[in-house]
């Protein structure tokens, strides 16, 4: 069939469609049909379905969530011990972003909002060591942890592989103690979530509680959100306020006062020695 013939069939059919009368159904005419074009329908409803797909998701997040936190499976004492273990960690760290603050509004204003410039510092320099020493304590004694199950055998005898993680943690913890508190805080921060997934992992093998896992990854997150609150404090006034004297400037000024000492005992020796050389030759 040639070309114009199919064209000459279009236009036949379009006249005998052009005479035909529309027929009126109206019982097949609804408020939905009126309002709802049926191409649109099925993509309205895929997306109502992926509404509700997505929040039926992100409830069984947080019912997750929720569930992590609770602890419901951990003992009383353990759960209430160690909230109360985390409590200094917020204290210096909440503490630490407060002065940060003041010192930065001091530093803008002319004077502190609460506290001067000078004391906000100073408390600022006070509170520092004392968390950088908590969490020294604090990693210590998580790896004691394994010690003491290794010694009641729980989940087997595994010899120096568990005595190893408990040389490891206060290995690393107690020389931060030396370090500038920026260092010694990420320092930390890097063994607490190396202890943790150490932790979760001796967990899956049986060396702990079944609880243990989620009860670390809980007090770990606390602990780790705190550090960084205090990063964050230290790091807005990095340029604003002097160093901290830590125990190694301690130990550094203490060799210099040796030194100095010991500089003064040969120049006091030297001039007794020529003092003695002089009434020797008076005599003569």
């Amino acid at each position: 069939m040639s070309r114009y013939e199919i064209d000459h069939a279009h236009k036949e059919a379009e006249l005998k469609h052009g005479k035909e009368k529309l027929e009126v159904h109206p019982s097949e005419v609804s408020a939905e049909s009126s309002l709802v074009s049926p191409i649109y329908e099925g993509r309205g409803r895929a997306q109502d379905d992926d509404d509700v797909d997505m929040l039926a998701g992100i409830k069984s997040d947080l019912r997750t969530i929720r569930a992590t936190f609770a602890l419901h499976d951990v003992p009383k004492e353990a759960y209430y011990i160690g909230l109360a273990g985390v409590l200094p960690y917020l204290a210096t760290s909440l503490s630490t972003y407060y002065l940060a603050w003041d010192i930065e509004y001091a530093h803008i204003t002319g004077q502190g909002f609460l506290l001067s410039g000078q004391t906000a510092e100073a408390l600022l320099h006070f509170i520092e060591p004392l968390q950088v020493g908590y969490g020294a304590v604090i990693i210590s004694f998580l790896g004691a942890i394994h010690w003491g199950l290794e010694f009641a055998g729980y989940g087997g005898h595994h010899h120096y592989r568990r005595y190893a993680v408990g040389v490891i943690a206060p290995a690393i913890a107690w020389p931060t103690i030396l370090f500038p508190v920026e260092y010694a805080l990420i320092t930390q921060f890097l063994t607490f979530n190396f202890l943790y997934f150490t932790d979760a992992r001796a967990t899956a093998n049986g060396w702990f509680p079944s609880w243990y896992g989620s009860y670390r990854y809980v007090l770990t997150f606390v602990v780790g959100a705190s550090i960084v609150v205090s990063l964050i404090g230290r790091g807005k006034i990095a340029d604003k306020v002097g160093k901290s004297h830590g125990p190694a400037d301690h130990l550094k000024a203490l060799r210099e006062v040796q030194r100095q000492n010991l500089k003064d005992e040969e120049e006091e020796e030297r001039r007794r020695l020529m003092a003695g050389g002089d009434d020797e030759e008076d005599e003569d």
